[in-house]
């Protein structure tokens, strides 16, 4: 299957260490055809932090992507009605965006895009990037992979020395895990060996 074509709602939220690579995974996404539309969680659109202020990250993922981020809850909730997306990418995906998830809270614009769009039996692919995904976050990474319609960007340890607990997705992986949920089908394996 190729992404040509294929429109992903690409939803990004407060893992700001993990910004960089998100924007590169957005261009790849772009570059294979796809027509990706922002979505930013408050956190994402708001906070400004040592890996670069608020605007640059809104002005560098609307220049990838050629049209504005929906950051607000009112301009998400029309993506289900809709049908704006094939497929939505959370990249990063932060733990506590995770739980909001798995225990179906709505309030960001980036929980409601997936609100939205899951009631349309829609794929939702979560690439994790959280330093307590072996810790606190376990359980809610365990109800998600046992629910239907989500699919995990595989991932990793990516520090075990000094991070026991965390880990973030491997977004080489986001094109083919994207291509496997489109056709209701995780990219496996899902848990990577660490760095």
């Amino acid at each position: 299957m190729s992404l040509e074509g294929k429109r992903i709602g690409f939803v990004m939220t407060g893992s700001f260490c993990t910004f960089s690579k998100a924007f590169e995974a957005a261009e790849e996404l772009v570059r294979l055809g796809a027509e990706l539309t922002p979505v930013m969680s408050f956190n994402a659109a708001g906070v400004s932090s040592r890996f670069g202020t608020a605007e640059e990250h809104i002005s560098r993922i609307e220049s990838i992507t050629g049209r504005k981020v929906i950051r607000t809850i009112e301009d998400a909730e029309p993506i289900g009605p809709k049908k704006l997306f094939d497929i939505i990418a959370i990249v990063p995906c932060t733990a506590n965006t995770l739980a909001k998830l798995a225990t179906g809270i709505t309030d960001t614009p980036a929980t409601m895009a997936v609100k939205s769009h899951i009631r349309n039996l829609r794929p939702v692919a979560l690439a994790v990037s959280t330093n307590d995904a072996l810790a606190a976050a376990a359980k809610n990474i365990g109800a998600l992979q046992n629910s239907k319609n989500y699919y995990f960007v595989p991932y990793r340890q990516d520090n075990f020395a000094a991070k026991p607990s965390s880990a973030v997705a491997d977004l080489s992986l986001l094109p083919k895990t994207l291509e496997a949920a489109l056709k209701g089908e995780q990219l496996e394996p899902v848990l990577l060996a660490p760095l």
